[in-house]
């Protein structure tokens, strides 16, 4: 839009306002644009924090989930994002959130689904009469 407007010869005042956007803004982009071309118009690299999740944390992700809790020596038999979580940053000093494990273990194939219970007793007629209990779907 910003191009646009300036082929028609229009001030960079007079853009701003059509594009809402600042004066000095739209002149940066048109002199970008008249002395790079079209690859002036590129964002430019930027500066952030770096990403916590490093190679080597998701290869060590990666084997741990792969390993039963219990071969860890932990007091659970079933992976759950926050059981990962928790021992990882016990691993590595590293505390991701439960999200960011999540959507890298997705990348690598790897799904979490809530951890299925099944009800028993130690009566040994337990199962015999679960199924005395049901009710036939016909009735």
């Amino acid at each position: 839009m910003i191009l646009l407007n300036g082929e028609q010869c229009l001030v960079a005042g007079a853009i701003a306002s059509i594009v809402r956007m600042n004066e000095v803004s739209v002149q940066r982009i048109l002199h970008r644009y008249q002395t790079q071309d079209i690859e002036g118009l590129k964002d430019e690299p930027r500066s952030g924090r770096p990403p916590k999740m490093t190679a080597a944390y998701l290869e060590k992700l990666i084997a741990t989930v792969r390993r039963r809790p219990r071969a860890l020596e932990l007091d659970y038999s079933v992976w759950t994002l926050d059981y990962l979580r928790d021992y990882m940053a016990e691993q590595t000093g590293i505390l991701l959130s439960r999200e960011t494990i999540r959507r890298h273990l997705k990348k690598a194939d790897i799904t979490f689904s809530r951890p299925q219970h099944k009800i028993s007793s130690p009566d040994p007629d337990y199962e015999v009469k679960k199924k005395r209990s049901k009710k036939p779907e016909n009735s």
